[in-house]
């Protein structure tokens, strides 16, 4: 008898967290420890600490899926503070990477639309909120940014900043 209560309990919390975002990208890890930064090199540069910043870009998110503006200039080395701003109604992101990595993850974020980001190449914005994003572009070339909420990277909510030598 008990066996038969305890199996429906078992097989009910082993679906529940077989199927959680927490899962999404396997080994892959979306956030950080709670006051803890870590600044992890990636192709399109690496994260700062705000003091670190020679500069802020105001970066305006809206629901005519759109960013503003949607082309950026910076210098190798150059540390940017984005100063992301959700002028919509709808929740927006903003991830900065390549246009790869960028394609892989929209198609992951179809599977997992609630999956939050909480990296320091990534901040989720709430309609009306502001969110300050810190990077060092330490790498020359073309990167990209989007919103990869599903619908908002199709309907081409993208960027790009462009990373010119000095």
């Amino acid at each position: 008898m008990i066996k038969v209560k305890i199996l429906p309990i078992l097989v009910l919390a082993f679906a529940t967290t077989a199927v959680s975002p927490s899962w999404a990208h396997g080994s892959q890890h979306h956030g950080k420890p709670s006051g803890e930064l870590t600044f992890e090199q990636k192709d399109w540069g690496i994260g700062a600490a705000p003091s670190k910043a020679s500069r802020t870009i105001e970066v305006r998110m809206t629901d005519n899926m759109r960013f503003t503006p949607s082309k950026i200039d910076v210098t190798l080395g150059e540390t940017v503070r984005f100063l992301l701003v959700n002028a919509g109604k709808l929740s927006h992101e903003f991830v900065l990477g390549t246009k790869k990595e960028l394609d892989e993850h929209a198609a992951i974020m179809k599977k997992f639309p609630n999956m939050k980001h909480d990296e320091l190449h990534m901040a989720h914005v709430e309609p009306g909120k502001k969110v300050d994003l810190v990077w060092t572009f330490n790498r020359a070339g073309e990167f990209d940014f989007a919103c990869l909420l599903p619908g908002h990277y199709e309907a081409g909510m993208r960027g790009r900043v462009n990373v010119a030598k000095k």
